[in-house]
């Protein structure tokens, strides 16, 4: 799976439809480009079970399995994901 600005601007879309602030790509579809097999985002801003249906719904929509990490509380693993990957929203 390639990421271009088709699925960056349905990911954004997506995000700002259920309130996220930050958006954050990273993972495989940052650094492997055509040979990633899902999308990693991570998000703020999405609160409780609406995380879930952000998730689900990022799947329909983009047609590839993505995984959502939430960015609160911040951890060692977030503020990497902050400092490396690529902001979106």
């Amino acid at each position: 799976m390639k990421f271009d600005e088709n699925i960056a601007s349905k990911a954004i879309s997506l995000a700002k439809k259920y309130g996220a602030t930050e958006l954050i790509l990273f993972g495989s579809a940052l650094n492997l480009g055509d040979d990633a097999r899902d999308l990693d985002l991570a998000c703020d801003g999405i609160e409780g079970s609406k995380l879930y249906e952000f998730a689900g719904m990022s799947e329909l929509e983009i047609e590839t399995p993505v995984d959502v990490v939430p960015l609160s509380p911040p951890t060692r693993f977030t503020n990497y994901i902050q400092k490396k990957g690529k902001v979106l929203l």
